[in-house]
Protein backbone atom coordinates (compact mmCIF):
# COMPACT_ATOMS: atom_id res chain seq x y z
CA UNK A 1 0.00 0.00 0.00
CA UNK A 2 1.12 3.58 -0.49
CA UNK A 3 1.13 5.12 2.60
CA UNK A 4 1.81 8.78 4.31
CA UNK A 5 3.12 9.49 8.18
CA UNK A 6 2.29 12.93 9.36
CA UNK A 7 4.96 12.74 12.09
CA UNK A 8 6.87 10.02 10.94
CA UNK A 9 10.42 10.97 12.18
CA UNK A 10 9.11 11.04 16.38
CA UNK A 11 9.18 8.72 18.50
CA UNK A 12 5.76 6.49 17.56
CA UNK A 13 5.83 7.26 14.23
CA UNK A 14 9.64 5.91 13.40
CA UNK A 15 8.44 2.87 14.90
CA UNK A 16 5.35 2.87 12.76
CA UNK A 17 7.48 3.82 9.72
CA UNK A 18 10.10 0.60 10.42
CA UNK A 19 7.08 -1.39 10.34
CA UNK A 20 5.16 -0.61 7.66
CA UNK A 21 8.53 -1.13 5.56
CA UNK A 22 9.12 -4.05 6.96
CA UNK A 23 5.66 -5.08 5.67
CA UNK A 24 6.29 -3.79 2.37
CA UNK A 25 4.31 -0.73 2.12
CA UNK A 26 5.08 2.54 -0.03
CA UNK A 27 6.07 5.04 2.65
CA UNK A 28 6.24 8.94 2.74
CA UNK A 29 7.18 10.58 5.78
CA UNK A 30 5.64 14.39 6.01
CA UNK A 31 7.52 15.97 9.40
CA UNK A 32 9.64 19.04 9.35
CA UNK A 33 12.41 16.65 11.01
CA UNK A 34 14.67 14.09 8.93
CA UNK A 35 13.24 10.77 9.33
CA UNK A 36 15.35 8.36 11.27
CA UNK A 37 16.69 6.45 8.20
CA UNK A 38 17.50 7.37 4.86
CA UNK A 39 15.68 4.86 2.79
CA UNK A 40 12.29 6.69 3.24
CA UNK A 41 10.73 9.37 1.38
CA UNK A 42 10.77 12.61 3.28
CA UNK A 43 8.51 16.13 2.18
CA UNK A 44 8.51 18.73 4.74
CA UNK A 45 4.87 20.19 4.99
CA UNK A 46 2.73 22.52 7.33
CA UNK A 47 -0.42 21.03 8.43
CA UNK A 48 -1.59 24.59 9.96
CA UNK A 49 -2.17 25.79 6.37
CA UNK A 50 -5.13 24.48 4.30
CA UNK A 51 -3.88 25.25 0.99
CA UNK A 52 -0.04 23.72 1.55
CA UNK A 53 -1.60 20.71 3.34
CA UNK A 54 -3.59 19.75 -0.04
CA UNK A 55 -0.76 20.33 -1.95
CA UNK A 56 1.84 17.75 -0.04
CA UNK A 57 -0.97 15.03 0.41
CA UNK A 58 -1.79 15.13 -3.07
CA UNK A 59 -0.80 11.48 -4.49
CA UNK A 60 -2.97 9.09 -3.97
CA UNK A 61 -2.48 7.83 -0.59
CA UNK A 62 -4.36 4.43 0.14
CA UNK A 63 -3.64 5.63 3.95
CA UNK A 64 -2.69 8.57 6.11
CA UNK A 65 -1.40 8.44 9.42
CA UNK A 66 -1.95 11.43 11.21
CA UNK A 67 0.01 11.42 14.45
CA UNK A 68 1.35 14.87 15.01
CA UNK A 69 0.18 16.79 17.66
CA UNK A 70 0.72 19.32 20.43
CA UNK A 71 0.89 16.29 23.55
CA UNK A 72 2.36 17.03 26.58
CA UNK A 73 0.26 18.23 28.62
CA UNK A 74 2.55 20.93 29.92
CA UNK A 75 2.94 22.72 26.82
CA UNK A 76 -0.95 22.43 26.09
CA UNK A 77 -1.57 24.11 29.36
CA UNK A 78 0.93 27.26 28.22
CA UNK A 79 -0.20 27.76 24.84
CA UNK A 80 -3.89 26.75 24.55
CA UNK A 81 -4.58 28.64 21.18
CA UNK A 82 -1.93 27.42 19.49
CA UNK A 83 -2.30 23.76 20.73
CA UNK A 84 -6.37 24.11 19.80
CA UNK A 85 -4.55 24.75 15.83
CA UNK A 86 -2.34 21.86 15.71
CA UNK A 87 -4.88 19.08 17.62
CA UNK A 88 -8.11 20.37 15.97
CA UNK A 89 -7.54 22.76 12.83
CA UNK A 90 -4.89 20.55 11.71
CA UNK A 91 -6.78 17.91 11.93
CA UNK A 92 -9.52 19.50 10.24
CA UNK A 93 -6.92 20.50 7.44
CA UNK A 94 -5.54 16.69 6.82
CA UNK A 95 -9.61 15.65 6.37
CA UNK A 96 -10.15 18.22 4.38
CA UNK A 97 -7.11 16.94 2.26
CA UNK A 98 -7.91 13.72 2.48
CA UNK A 99 -11.51 14.36 0.54
CA UNK A 100 -10.02 16.47 -1.92
CA UNK A 101 -7.19 14.28 -2.96
CA UNK A 102 -9.19 10.94 -2.99
CA UNK A 103 -6.85 9.54 0.01
CA UNK A 104 -8.20 6.08 1.09
CA UNK A 105 -8.19 6.71 5.00
CA UNK A 106 -6.79 8.75 7.71
CA UNK A 107 -5.49 6.77 10.81
CA UNK A 108 -5.66 8.88 13.73
CA UNK A 109 -3.60 9.03 16.84
CA UNK A 110 -5.79 9.71 19.54
CA UNK A 111 -5.17 8.65 23.22
CA UNK A 112 -7.10 6.50 25.87
CA UNK A 113 -7.15 9.43 28.03
CA UNK A 114 -9.92 10.68 26.74
CA UNK A 115 -11.81 8.36 29.06
CA UNK A 116 -11.05 10.73 31.77
CA UNK A 117 -14.33 11.62 30.53
CA UNK A 118 -16.31 7.90 30.98
CA UNK A 119 -17.61 7.32 34.74
CA UNK A 120 -16.85 3.70 34.90
CA UNK A 121 -13.39 1.87 36.39
CA UNK A 122 -12.92 -0.38 33.53
CA UNK A 123 -13.63 1.22 29.56
CA UNK A 124 -13.97 0.09 25.87
CA UNK A 125 -14.36 2.11 22.91
CA UNK A 126 -17.80 1.50 23.45
CA UNK A 127 -17.96 3.47 26.90
CA UNK A 128 -19.87 6.88 26.57
CA UNK A 129 -17.67 9.69 27.13
CA UNK A 130 -19.17 12.76 29.18
CA UNK A 131 -18.05 16.43 27.31
CA UNK A 132 -19.02 17.72 30.70
CA UNK A 133 -16.72 16.58 32.16
CA UNK A 134 -13.72 17.34 30.33
CA UNK A 135 -10.69 19.20 32.46
CA UNK A 136 -8.08 19.53 30.69
CA UNK A 137 -7.46 21.65 26.84
CA UNK A 138 -5.51 18.47 25.73
CA UNK A 139 -8.15 15.67 26.27
CA UNK A 140 -11.05 18.52 24.75
CA UNK A 141 -8.75 18.79 21.46
CA UNK A 142 -8.02 15.12 21.45
CA UNK A 143 -11.79 14.25 21.47
CA UNK A 144 -12.22 17.36 18.92
CA UNK A 145 -10.54 15.64 17.01
CA UNK A 146 -12.19 12.34 17.08
CA UNK A 147 -15.62 14.11 16.55
CA UNK A 148 -14.25 16.06 13.33
CA UNK A 149 -12.98 12.55 11.96
CA UNK A 150 -16.78 10.97 12.15
CA UNK A 151 -18.23 14.15 10.99
CA UNK A 152 -15.47 14.19 7.98
CA UNK A 153 -17.10 10.55 7.12
CA UNK A 154 -21.15 10.67 7.67
CA UNK A 155 -20.98 14.31 5.46
CA UNK A 156 -18.25 13.50 3.17
CA UNK A 157 -17.98 10.05 3.26
CA UNK A 158 -13.96 10.09 4.16
CA UNK A 159 -12.87 6.69 5.73
CA UNK A 160 -11.17 7.00 9.21
CA UNK A 161 -9.67 4.62 11.95
CA UNK A 162 -9.07 6.46 15.83
CA UNK A 163 -6.62 5.01 17.80
CA UNK A 164 -6.52 4.92 21.46
CA UNK A 165 -2.67 4.79 22.37
CA UNK A 166 -1.81 3.93 25.95
CA UNK A 167 1.31 5.41 27.20
CA UNK A 168 3.88 4.35 24.89
CA UNK A 169 7.98 3.38 26.16
CA UNK A 170 10.93 2.43 24.49
CA UNK A 171 13.97 3.31 22.05
CA UNK A 172 14.10 6.89 20.72
CA UNK A 173 11.45 7.77 23.81
CA UNK A 174 12.25 11.56 24.66
CA UNK A 175 11.50 12.29 28.11
CA UNK A 176 8.00 12.97 29.64
CA UNK A 177 7.25 9.41 31.22
CA UNK A 178 7.62 7.77 34.52
CA UNK A 179 9.91 5.19 32.76
CA UNK A 180 11.81 7.78 30.64
CA UNK A 181 12.43 10.41 33.51
CA UNK A 182 14.16 7.75 35.93
CA UNK A 183 16.46 6.54 33.38
CA UNK A 184 17.57 10.08 32.55
CA UNK A 185 18.16 10.59 36.33
CA UNK A 186 19.83 7.46 36.69
CA UNK A 187 22.24 8.13 33.75
CA UNK A 188 23.09 11.24 35.82
CA UNK A 189 23.69 9.86 38.97
CA UNK A 190 20.58 11.60 40.49
CA UNK A 191 18.34 10.65 42.88
CA UNK A 192 14.95 9.10 41.40
CA UNK A 193 12.18 10.55 43.18
CA UNK A 194 8.75 8.78 44.06
CA UNK A 195 5.88 10.59 44.94
CA UNK A 196 4.02 9.06 47.41
CA UNK A 197 4.43 5.53 48.62
CA UNK A 198 4.94 4.47 44.98
CA UNK A 199 1.33 1.93 44.44
CA UNK A 200 0.03 4.31 41.87
CA UNK A 201 0.25 2.44 38.67
CA UNK A 202 0.09 3.28 35.04
CA UNK A 203 -0.02 1.10 31.77
CA UNK A 204 2.52 1.33 29.56
CA UNK A 205 2.72 -0.23 26.01
CA UNK A 206 6.11 -1.10 24.26
CA UNK A 207 6.31 0.97 21.21
CA UNK A 208 7.14 -1.64 19.33
CA UNK A 209 3.67 -3.39 20.03
CA UNK A 210 1.98 0.33 18.81
CA UNK A 211 3.45 0.15 15.63
CA UNK A 212 2.33 -3.45 15.03
CA UNK A 213 -1.22 -2.00 16.20
CA UNK A 214 -0.79 1.35 13.65
CA UNK A 215 -0.04 -1.39 11.05
CA UNK A 216 -2.76 -3.91 11.70
CA UNK A 217 -5.15 -1.41 11.39
CA UNK A 218 -4.24 -0.95 7.78
CA UNK A 219 -6.84 -3.56 7.33
CA UNK A 220 -9.99 -2.87 5.74
CA UNK A 221 -11.75 -4.08 8.69
CA UNK A 222 -10.68 -1.44 10.94
CA UNK A 223 -12.45 1.37 8.87
CA UNK A 224 -14.34 3.68 10.58
CA UNK A 225 -13.96 2.08 13.61
CA UNK A 226 -12.14 2.89 17.17
CA UNK A 227 -9.69 1.27 18.89
CA UNK A 228 -7.40 0.68 22.19
CA UNK A 229 -4.15 0.27 21.92
CA UNK A 230 -2.84 -0.22 25.53
CA UNK A 231 -1.02 -2.31 27.63
CA UNK A 232 -1.52 -5.56 29.13
CA UNK A 233 0.08 -5.00 32.87
CA UNK A 234 -0.77 -2.75 35.81
CA UNK A 235 2.89 -0.85 36.77
CA UNK A 236 3.41 0.48 40.05
CA UNK A 237 5.65 3.22 40.20
CA UNK A 238 8.12 1.88 42.56
CA UNK A 239 8.57 -1.37 40.39
CA UNK A 240 9.53 1.09 37.47
CA UNK A 241 12.20 2.24 40.03
CA UNK A 242 13.42 -0.76 40.96
CA UNK A 243 13.78 -1.89 37.66
CA UNK A 244 15.82 0.99 36.41
CA UNK A 245 18.24 0.68 39.44
CA UNK A 246 18.77 -2.90 38.55
CA UNK A 247 20.58 -0.92 35.97
CA UNK A 248 21.90 1.85 37.99
CA UNK A 249 22.74 0.00 41.75
CA UNK A 250 24.24 3.10 42.90
CA UNK A 251 21.19 5.33 42.20
CA UNK A 252 18.80 6.24 45.19
CA UNK A 253 15.38 6.06 45.17
CA UNK A 254 13.48 8.73 47.73
CA UNK A 255 10.06 9.10 48.61
CA UNK A 256 8.22 13.12 48.34
CA UNK A 257 4.91 14.03 49.54
CA UNK A 258 2.53 12.29 47.08
CA UNK A 259 1.03 14.74 44.05
CA UNK A 260 -2.29 16.15 44.47
CA UNK A 261 -4.91 15.38 42.43
CA UNK A 262 -2.81 12.09 40.67
CA UNK A 263 -5.90 10.11 39.81
CA UNK A 264 -6.84 6.00 39.62
CA UNK A 265 -6.33 5.63 35.37
CA UNK A 266 -9.15 3.85 33.98
CA UNK A 267 -8.56 0.23 33.10
CA UNK A 268 -8.65 0.13 29.29
CA UNK A 269 -9.93 -3.23 27.47
CA UNK A 270 -7.89 -3.49 24.00
CA UNK A 271 -9.79 -6.95 23.37
CA UNK A 272 -11.65 -5.00 20.47
CA UNK A 273 -8.42 -4.59 18.70
CA UNK A 274 -7.27 -8.23 19.48
CA UNK A 275 -10.89 -9.56 18.26
CA UNK A 276 -11.06 -7.39 15.00
CA UNK A 277 -7.33 -6.83 13.82
CA UNK A 278 -5.83 -9.78 15.65
CA UNK A 279 -3.23 -7.49 17.72
CA UNK A 280 -2.21 -7.81 21.23
CA UNK A 281 0.93 -6.91 23.26
CA UNK A 282 3.13 -9.41 23.30
CA UNK A 283 6.38 -7.29 25.01
CA UNK A 284 6.36 -7.79 28.64
CA UNK A 285 7.22 -4.79 30.58
CA UNK A 286 10.63 -6.32 32.29
CA UNK A 287 11.52 -7.13 28.56
CA UNK A 288 10.77 -3.32 27.21
CA UNK A 289 12.13 -1.77 30.12
CA UNK A 290 15.36 -3.84 29.67
CA UNK A 291 15.31 -2.98 25.97
CA UNK A 292 14.87 0.99 26.74
CA UNK A 293 17.27 1.13 29.47
CA UNK A 294 20.23 -0.96 27.19
CA UNK A 295 19.00 1.26 24.15
CA UNK A 296 19.45 4.38 26.22
CA UNK A 297 23.17 2.98 27.66
CA UNK A 298 23.90 2.66 23.95
CA UNK A 299 22.97 5.40 22.87
CA UNK A 300 23.63 7.85 25.75
CA UNK A 301 20.67 10.17 24.51
CA UNK A 302 19.92 13.42 26.39
CA UNK A 303 16.66 15.61 26.12
CA UNK A 304 16.36 17.72 23.89
CA UNK A 305 16.21 21.71 24.54
CA UNK A 306 12.40 22.13 24.99
CA UNK A 307 10.70 24.99 22.72
CA UNK A 308 7.43 26.46 23.21
CA UNK A 309 6.78 26.05 19.68
CA UNK A 310 7.63 22.67 18.95
CA UNK A 311 4.74 19.70 18.05
CA UNK A 312 5.00 16.65 19.25
CA UNK A 313 4.39 12.72 18.31
CA UNK A 314 1.06 12.07 19.53
CA UNK A 315 2.41 9.55 22.02
CA UNK A 316 1.00 10.62 25.22
CA UNK A 317 -0.10 13.61 27.75
CA UNK A 318 3.67 14.58 29.18
CA UNK A 319 5.15 12.67 26.45
CA UNK A 320 6.53 12.80 22.92
CA UNK A 321 9.10 12.96 20.51
CA UNK A 322 10.84 16.76 19.33
CA UNK A 323 8.53 17.20 15.77
CA UNK A 324 6.76 19.40 13.81
CA UNK A 325 4.71 20.19 10.43
CA UNK A 326 6.10 23.53 9.71
CA UNK A 327 7.59 24.51 6.40
CA UNK A 328 11.05 25.57 6.57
Amino acid sequence: MRVGVIGGAGFIGSHVVDTLLEAGHDVTVFDIMRPHRPDVRHVVADILDASRTTVALAGRYDALYLLAAVSDVNDVFHIPVESAQVNIMAVAHVLEATRRTGAGRVILASTTWVYALAEPEEVDEGTPLHPERVNHIYTASKLSAEMLCHAYHTLYGVDVTILRYGIPYGPRARLGTVLANFVSRAVKGQRITIQGDGRQWRSLVAVEDLARGNVAALQDTAKNQTYNLDGPERIEIRRIAEKVRQFFPEVRIEHAEARPGDLRPKVVSSQKAFADLGWKPQIEFEEGAERYVKWVQENMVSERPRRADALRTDDAPMFGGQIGTRAR
